[in-house]
């Protein structure tokens, strides 16, 4: 009884300490933070440890006033709690506390701001371990907070021992060819020393980098020797949910992706999108899972001369009394915050928010929150088996004395439906 006691306390405790996986922004100053793992935006924020791999992190600061910033890197448990059993020493090679250097000011923009920059690995940081990391940045300046972090980046590294072949299908224990999608994989662990797979193997499974209803620690269905298989599991089945709604900013004078009207009201352009209605049906578009993209008409120097624009966004439904209807993409960071819940205005029956973006590509969806939960259901898209979905499948490894969590497995794939 004490040891299901324990281990039920145990699952509890990573549940909930594992929300504090998503990148975050503390500061109303700071803007469009992305977190890009070898030059590509589009992949998840995970590389494998060492070679030529590099993490990059890019932020704004809403001004072209100069601030001192500083780094620290920290090493985190599979369920994103700082390692506290192991020094900085043996995660970093190197100093915490760097300045960032790579700064530079806004160019010929209505807002002015400044950009900045940090890779890891770089000639005064290098990763030693695999595993979780958070990357804070803080303000080193007098009267600042230097407990206070601007933003919390988040990242993973790999060493990549253990083989994860997963499979997806409509054809799911709730139903066939409906509304759901259900994985089944296996993990193939012979390359490591595990004494107790289902003690010493933590696995957490995403779709569309979602944290919201993400799933740890499946129970496996099959054990076999160096394999643990996850078939027919109900804890692997996902709402399947719609594409994704996506617009594109490129410039002021001419028609952009699911744009209808352009204003100017000094000092910001408004964009007012197209707009959206709750679908009865799956609706075919090419859509990159919850992406965004900073980039302007002319594609150069992005960083430095795209606008920042207050983007309108409406939903025509009625009123979810029993919730609230937010905004979710990659670049929300799965935040049910007031920032991203639309507001109801009953003139007009529609659900309306507005925000303060950069100009690019963003995907996005209406995610219903019930009142007292934590996890979006695809009230307002719906739910439709042949939705193009991606899947990410992460393995962690901690041996009996072992004092941190290495990241020993990952594999992505994308369900392109049937």
């Amino acid at each position: 009884m004490k040891k299901r006691s324990y281990t039920l306390l145990f699952l509890f405790s990573f549940l909930c300490s594992i929300q504090a996986q998503n990148s975050r922004i503390y500061s109303e100053h700071v803007k469009s933070l992305q977190v890009i793992a070898n030059e590509d935006i589009l992949l998840p924020p995970i590389v494998n440890l060492g070679g030529n791999n590099v993490i990059d992190f890019d932020f704004d600061m809403l001004s072209h006033d100069y601030h001192r910033l500083i780094y620290k890197i920290e090493h985190c448990n599979a369920d994103w709690t700082p390692s506290t059993e192991i020094f900085e020493s043996d995660y970093l090679a190197g100093f915490n506390g760097q300045v960032i250097e790579d700064v530079e000011n806004s160019f010929n923009t209505n807002l002015l701001y400044t950009h900045y920059h940090v890779r890891i690995p770089n000639e005064n940081v290098a990763l030693k371990l695999s595993g979780n990391y958070k990357l804070h940045v803080y303000l080193d300046e007098d009267g600042a907070d230097p407990e206070r972090p601007l933003l919390t980046a988040c990242f993973s590294v790999v060493e990549p021992e253990v083989g994860i072949s997963v499979s997806v299908s409509s054809n799911t224990d709730i139903d066939f060819n409906k509304t759901h999608q259900q994985l089944s994989f296996s993990i193939n662990y012979g390359t490591l020393t595990v004494g107790d797979p289902i003690r010493e193997l933590k696995t957490v499974i995403m779709q569309n980098r979602r944290t919201d209803n993400w799933v740890i620690n499946p129970k496996p269905d099959i054990q076999k020797v160096n394999v643990l298989e996850y078939k027919h599991n109900r804890q692997l089945i996902f709402d399947a949910g719609n594409e994704y709604h996506k617009f594109e900013i490129l410039g002021f004078n001419r028609a952009n992706m699911n744009v209808d009207q352009i204003k100017w009201f000094d000092p910001y352009y408004h964009v007012i999108l197209n707009e959206d209605r709750p679908s009865k049906n799956y609706i075919f578009e090419t859509d990159q899972n919850g992406a965004s993209v900073i980039r302007h008409a002319d594609n150069w120097d992005n960083e430095t001369t795209s606008e920042y624009v207050w983007v309108h966004f409406t939903l025509k439904s009625p009123q979810q009394t029993q919730g609230e209807i937010y905004l979710s993409g990659n670049w929300t960071f799965n935040q049910f915050t007031p920032q991203y819940r639309m507001n109801y205005n009953p003139d007009i029956q529609c659900y309306e928010a507005a925000l303060l973006l950069k100009q690019g590509y963003y995907n996005y969806q209406y995610l219903y929150v019930p009142s007292g939960s934590q996890r979006g259901e695809s009230l307002i898209d719906g739910n439709y088996f042949q939705t193009e979905n991606e899947y990410i499948i992460l393995v962690y490894h901690r041996p009996v004395g072992e004092r941190y969590d290495r990241l020993v497995g990952y594999r992505k794939m994308n369900y392109l439906g049937q």
